[in-house]
């Protein structure tokens, strides 16, 4: 990695020989993963399991068994109330599946839940925010009064990304993406994301195993080595191989 990234306050994630026993085949392993501030990273080979268990630990919801997290500067296993934790957590944007859309309520409720506790009526504020971000990762105005519960895979991901980045966060953490959405809507996806990273300056950590969305990607592309833990980034070659 570059130099400059070597001093710890332009990193918004700094794993180092991270352990973590969590019922897998093998411990999750990390020997080192350090991203700056408005870099963007994707790490494939991580199954859902091991994703999920990476995303709890940055979170600070879970302790290494051995090694240190430092998010934003803050050494998770330091966190010691729950304001310091809600400091670190609200500048995270988190895209999963395990973060639950409400299908009973609209896209701009669902959008609008870090925004307000007023979702039956949003306030004219809070709507301008919510069909800004809504507009801002792609989803048609048709959608926006319609039940989270009625649209397909793309939808939902774009639904849970403007409420990801609705606080404005210093990393987006995206766990396999791309699993329930058409594989034709992966590319413009994958496009659309870069772009709205650039835009927004936004750190960006993507895990993965989808070679598609990788392909139109021009984030740094490492790979993860489960037994050893080590990750090793993809030549530049491979990315102008694999576009077409």
């Amino acid at each position: 990695m570059d130099d400059h990234l070597e001093l710890p306050d332009d990193l918004v994630l700094d794993i180092s020989g991270l352990v973590k026993n969590y019922h897998g085949v093998r411990p999750l392993r990390l020997e080192r993963l350090r991203i700056g501030h408005g870099e963007q990273m994707a790490v494939v080979g991580l199954d859902a399991p091991a994703a999920e268990m990476l995303t709890t630990l940055v979170t600070a919801a879970a302790l290494p068994d051995t090694g240190t997290i430092r998010v934003f500067g803050q050494t998770t296993a330091d966190i010691a109330n729950q304001e310091q934790w809600l400091a670190v957590v609200d500048r995270l944007g988190l895209v999963t599946d395990r973060a639950a859309l409400l299908d009973d309520l609209t896209v701009a409720q669902n959008i609008a839940l870090p925004l307000t506790l007023d979702i039956d009526a949003i306030v004219d504020s809070a709507r301008h925010r919510v069909e800004t971000l809504a507009t801002e990762v792609g989803l048609p105005r048709a959608a926006w009064d319609r039940p989270v519960g009625s649209l397909d895979g793309e939808a939902r991901l774009r639904a849970r990304l403007a409420r990801a980045v609705a606080l404005d966060p210093g990393l987006l953490l995206l766990e396999h993406p791309t699993a329930q959405v058409a594989r034709s809507a992966v590319t413009r996806l994958a496009r659309e994301l870069q772009s709205m990273a650039e835009r927004r300056a936004i750190a960006m950590l993507v895990l993965t195993t989808d070679e598609a969305l990788l392909r139109e990607a021009t984030w740094r592309v490492m790979d993860w080595d489960a037994a050893r833990g080590t990750l090793r980034e993809r030549g530049r070659s491979w990315l102008s191989w694999g576009r077409p």
